[in-house]
């Protein structure tokens, strides 16, 4: 397993259109590869951003689109988490699986998929909580819940690299997900996200930063950065912040590529020496 790794988070502005959005996908996984990245995280709804095609592009494209992500983490021997695609619910047959089960009708689940650089999948989460709030922007109203089912199970995986727990954008408020990942050893935490201008503006950074520094691991975010539709303006900011809480790599406007390095052996070390997770006092307190 390497003591050390390079992650990159990819920035992105995706639109209405697939073809322009996995064009664009296309060019930054290039530019992260070119920075010598081992892993790369892409932004929540890096193949589509408009709520109205989701169900459509779920049952049109999803597998097409896990192609293109298996096809590219294969092609540059690079573990790749695709953000999130709208996918329909898991079956008791597998993660490939592409039938309904439990979901309400006309919903979707957004998928985070992790692939390895043999292009397997290994790992599928659904965002567990959903964004149902309103925001003092343009776009106003935030529904997520309208066209979304959600997910409920925390998802990590053994890598190369340490163990890697998943999660999506809303998921970054609540802190007891991330709490249970720690508690299981995880030491990176992927948030593939597209927060809202405002929101993020906010509390982006001391979010990503909070929940690294509490749980002392790294956490990767990568954002939507700019103006995705005439409503819909996203924050930025992608970026790798270490379990001090240090950012170490950051992507601020538009698309782009921020490259961090992950070192396990200090980490572990933080671990060691300042064991914040071992002097927990308070267990299943409601």
């Amino acid at each position: 397993m390497s003591e050390k790794a390079r992650i990159a988070v990819v920035q992105m502005v995706s639109g209405d259109s697939l073809s322009d959005n996995l064009a664009q996908a296309e060019q930054l996984i290039q530019q992260a590869v070119d920075q010598g990245a081992n892993i790369l995280l892409l932004p929540e709804n890096f193949a589509m951003f408009s709520a109205e095609q989701y169900r459509a592009l779920a049952e049109q494209q999803g597998h097409a689109l896990q192609n293109f992500i298996a096809s590219a983490a294969k092609q540059h021997k690079l573990w790749i988490c695709a953000g999130t695609l709208p996918l329909l619910a898991p079956s008791d047959a597998g993660v490939e699986a592409g039938v309904e089960a439990g979901v309400e009708a006309g919903k979707v689940r957004a998928a985070s998929l992790l692939f390895n650089d043999q292009g397997a999948l290994v790992a599928r989460y659904d965002k567990i909580h959903l964004f149902n709030v309103t925001v003092q922007d343009a776009q106003g109203c935030y529904s997520e819940g309208h066209y979304m089912a959600p997910g409920d199970q925390p998802v990590f995986v053994d890598t190369p690299f340490g163990r890697i727990g998943l999660s999506v954008c809303y998921d970054l408020r609540f802190p007891e997900l991330y709490r249970y990942y720690a508690s299981n050893g995880v030491e990176l935490v992927m948030v593939p996200s597209a927060f809202t201008a405002v929101t993020g503006e906010a509390h982006w950074d001391v979010l990503l930063r909070a929940r690294a520094i509490e749980n002392q691991m790294y956490i990767a975010g990568a954002n939507q950065g700019g103006r995705n539709s005439a409503k819909r303006e996203t924050w930025g900011h992608s970026m790798v912040v270490d379990p001090w809480g240090g950012v170490i790599a950051e992507w601020e406007q538009g698309p782009g590529v921020a490259v961090g390095v992950i070192d396990r052996k200090q980490q572990q070390t933080l671990r060691r020496d300042f064991p914040v997770l071992q002097h927990r006092v308070l267990h299943g307190v409601s």
